[in-house]
C-alpha cells in the first residue's frame, strides 16, 4: 500500500513538472513565406523558346527561356573579323618596328664614323648635316612603328572586350533559374520582345522558409537570435525545427491583419523565424503556429 501511494505521488509530481514545463511555451501564429526572385532577361530580343509556366516546379540551372540571338551572333561575326584585321596589322607594324631598328642602328653607326672623320678634316659638314637628317629621320620611323604596333595591341584589347560582352549576351539569353521554387507568375509569352533587366518570370523559392511573428516586450528578454522553435501546421502531426534568424531593434504597433481592434495599439517587436523545407511539405502562404 505504501509503495502504490509513493509511486502515485512520484507520478502527481511529474505530471505537475510536465505542465509547468508546457506552461512556459508561448505559441505565436503567423504566415509562412518563401523567398520570392524576379528572375530578369539580360539579355533582350525575341523569346524563341519558353519552358515554363506558372506553377511549374524548377530546380536551380533548368533553362526557363531562350532569347534570340541572331543580331549578336553577326556583331560578333564582325567585331572578330576586326580582330583578325587588326592583328595583321600588328604582325606589319612588328616588321616594320624590325626593319626601322636596323636602319637606325646602321645610320648611327655610320653617323659616328663621319663625326670622327669630320673631326680630322677628312668629311665635309655636308656629308655630316645629310648623316644626322637620316639619323633624325630613323629615329622617328623607329618611334612610329612603336607606335603602330601600341595601336594595334590597344585596337586589340579594346575588340576583344567588346567580343566578351556580345559572348556574355549570347551566354545570358538562355535564362536559367537561379534558384529553386515554384514559377508564381510569367510575365512574357512566348515569341514576345523582352527589354534587357525585364522580369521573366517570379520564381518562389521553398528550400528554406520564413514565418514572421510579433512579440510583446515583456517577451523580448527571453528571445535571442539563433534560438531554436517549432513549427506546427494544421492538418499533420509533424512539427518543423525552426530557428530565430532576426529580432527587431525597434517597436511598432500590431498588424491590422492578425489581432482584433483593441490589440492593434499595442507595441510589439517582429521576429523572423527561417524554417528549413527540403521536403517542399510547406507552401507559401501557409498559416502556421510557432513554438517558442
Amino acid at each position: 500500500m505504501k509503495r502504490i501511494t509513493l509511486s502515485l505521488i512520484i507520478t502527481f509530481f511529474l505530471v505537475l513538472i510536465s505542465c509547468s514545463n508546457n506552461s512556459d511555451q508561448k505559441i505565436y501564429t503567423g504566415v509562412l513565406e518563401g523567398t520570392s526572385v524576379r528572375l530578369p532577361a539580360l539579355t533582350g530580343g525575341q523569346i524563341i523558346k519558353l519552358m515554363i509556366d506558372e506553377g511549374h516546379i524548377v530546380s536551380e540551372g533548368d533553362t526557363i527561356a531562350v532569347i534570340d540571338t541572331v543580331e549578336y551572333s553577326l556583331q560578333l561575326r564582325q567585331l572578330q573579323a576586326g580582330l583578325r584585321e587588326l592583328d595583321i596589322q600588328e604582325k606589319t607594324a612588328n616588321i616594320q618596328h624590325k626593319q626601322a631598328k636596323t636602319d637606325l642602328e646602321y645610320i648611327r653607326h655610320k653617323y659616328e664614323r663621319t663625326k670622327v672623320l669630320f673631326e680630322k678634316n677628312t668629311a665635309t659638314r655636308q656629308t655630316l648635316d645629310d648623316l644626322t637628317n637620316q639619323l633624325q629621320r630613323a629615329e622617328t620611323n623607329l618611334a612610329n612603328a612603336r607606335q603602330s604596333i601600341q595601336r594595334a595591341i590597344a585596337g586589340k584589347e579594346q575588340l576583344a572586350a567588346q567580343i566578351a560582352i556580345i559572348q556574355k549576351k549570347i551566354r545570358d539569353a538562355v535564362v536559367v533559374a537561379s534558384v529553386p521554387g515554384i514559377i508564381t507568375t510569367k510575365y512574357f509569352e512566348f515569341s514576345e520582345a523582352v527589354a534587357p533587366m525585364s522580369p521573366l518570370v517570379e520564381i518562389i523559392n521553398l528550400n528554406v522558409m520564413d514565418v514572421k511573428i510579433y512579440i510583446s516586450e515583456t517577451m523580448l528578454p527571453h528571445i535571442k537570435q539563433g534560438q531554436e522553435a517549432e513549427i506546427r501546421v494544421d492538418g499533420t502531426e509533424e512539427r518543423f525545427p525552426g530557428k530565430i534568424s532576426w529580432v527587431s531593434p525597434k517597436a511598432e504597433f500590431t498588424p491590422k491583419s492578425i489581432l482584433t481592434e483593441e490589440t492593434r495599439t499595442s507595441l510589439v517587436y517582429a521576429v523572423n523565424v527561417k524554417v528549413a523545407n527540403p521536403d517542399g511539405i510547406l507552401k507559401h502562404g501557409m498559416p502556421v503556429e510557432v513554438v517558442l
